[in-house]
């Protein structure tokens, strides 16, 4: 078993030198306006391709993606109560949700739920 383990380690250890290696030496990077400028049809772009956009709209996405992933993460708790017992299932996820509200309440209290500055 222990064979086993020690010849994929070095297989992978192999693999990623040999990727790492090609990568070093194969990059190609010309670098000119051109080519790191926008491109419109073939013009000169008529405005600035970098629009500037509301910080409390990305706070409140970025809450809203970390709420979203915290929400994903309670669906497979429904499948691993079987696994468990029903106990120290409901304490887990009493936990989750203490810590859940926890973060919403922080959220919350500093301001970064108000739209208006």
């Amino acid at each position: 078993m222990y064979f086993i383990m020690i010849l994929a380690f070095t297989l992978c250890l192999i693999v990623t030198v040999v990727l790492l290696l090609a990568m070093m030496f194969s990059k190609k990077t010309f670098l000119d306006r051109e080519k790191s400028s926008p491109f419109e049809c073939g013009f000169d772009p008529a405005v600035s391709s970098r629009l500037p956009f509301s910080l409390r709209f990305f706070l409140i996405a970025l809450i809203f993606l970390i709420f979203d992933v915290e929400v994903v993460l309670l669906f497979p708790s429904v499948v691993s109560s079987n696994f468990v017992s029903l106990s120290g299932w409901f304490q887990v996820m009493v936990f989750f949700i203490l810590v859940l509200l926890g973060g919403l309440y922080f959220e919350w209290k500093y301001g970064a739920l108000e739209w208006a500055l």
